[in-house]
C-alpha cells in the first residue's frame, strides 16, 4: 500500500514538469503565430496550453489577446474579466483592466471603457499608454455627445422648418382657394351682368304695334271660326240627303 502511494506521488512529481514543458511549448507556438498575425491558429495553441495547464495565466491572457485581434470582442472581454476576478497582483490587474478598456472601446461602450482605464490606473498609475487611452476614450465620448447634440438640434430645426413650411403651404393653399372663389364669383357676376344686358337689349313692342298684332290675331281667329262653321254646315247638309240605291 505504501509503495503504491509513493509510486503515485512520484508519478505526479515526474508528470508536472512534463505538463509545464508542454504548456510552454504551446504558448511559444501561439506567440510565434501571433507575431505572424495568424491569430486564429494562435488561439488554437493557447487553448492547447490551457488544456495542459488550466491555471496558466499566460495562456489565458494571450488567448484573450488572440480573440481581441480576431474581433471576437465578447469572448475576449469574458476572458480578461474572468482573469481579473481572481487576480491579486496589481501589475497584472493593471494590464487586465487596460485590455478590458481596449475591448470595451472597440465595442463602442465608451462609459464602461473609461471606467476600466481608471481601474487600470488605480493598480498601475504610471502607465502612459493607459493614460493616453483614457483621454482618447473621453474625447470619443465628448465627440459623440456633441454629435448627438447637433443631431438633436438639426432634428428640431428640421421639425420647425417643416412646421413653418407646412404652415406656409396651408396658407398658400387657403389663399389660392380664396382667390379661386373670388375669381368664380367675379365670373358669375360678369355672366349675370351680361345676361341682364342681353335682356335689356331685346327690342320692346310699342303699344300701337301690340294693338295691331292683337287685331290681326283676332281676325285670323274669326276666319278660322267661319271656316269651321261652314264645314259643319256642309256636313249636316250631307247627312240630310238621301242616298239612292240600286235594288
Amino acid at each position: 500500500m505504501v509503495k503504491v502511494l509513493m509510486t503515485m506521488i512520484l508519478a505526479v512529481m515526474v508528470s508536472s514538469p512534463l505538463f509545464a514543458q508542454q504548456e510552454r511549448k504551446f504558448i511559444r507556438g501561439g506567440n510565434d503565430l501571433f507575431n505572424k498575425q495568424d491569430f486564429e491558429k494562435a488561439e488554437v495553441e493557447y487553448r492547447k496550453a490551457l488544456d495542459t495547464e488550466v491555471k496558466s495565466y499566460e495562456g489565458a491572457f494571450n488567448l484573450g489577446d488572440a480573440l481581441y485581434k480576431q474581433k471576437k470582442y465578447d469572448e475576449a472581454l469574458q476572458q480578461f474579466q474572468s482573469l481579473a476576478q481572481n487576480e491579486k497582483d496589481k501589475e497584472k490587474l493593471g494590464e487586465l483592466y487596460h485590455n478590458i478598456g481596449n475591448t470595451l472601446l472597440s465595442m463602442n461602450k465608451l462609459d464602461e471603457s473609461i471606467e476600466a482605464y481608471k481601474q487600470s490606473l488605480r493598480n498601475r498609475p504610471n502607465s502612459q499608454e493607459t493614460k493616453y487611452n483614457l483621454e482618447f476614450a473621453r474625447k470619443m465620448k465628448q465627440d459623440q455627445e456633441n454629435k448627438d447634440q447637433n443631431k438633436d438640434q438639426n432634428q428640431d430645426q428640421n421639425k420647425d422648418q417643416n412646421k413653418d413650411q407646412n404652415k406656409d403651404q396651408n396658407k398658400d393653399q387657403q389663399d389660392q382657394n380664396k382667390d379661386q372663389q373670388n375669381k368664380d364669383q367675379q365670373n358669375k357676376d360678369q355672366q349675370d351682368k351680361k345676361d341682364q344686358q342681353q335682356q335689356q337689349q331685346q327690342p320692346k313692342i310699342s303699344k300701337e304695334d301690340a294693338e295691331r298684332l292683337l287685331e290681326a290675331l283676332e281676325a285670323d281667329e274669326q276666319k278660322t271660326q267661319e271656316k269651321v262653321q261652314k264645314d259643319k254646315a256642309q256636313t249636316q247638309k250631307a247627312k240630310k240627303m238621301k242616298i239612292e240605291k240600286n235594288w
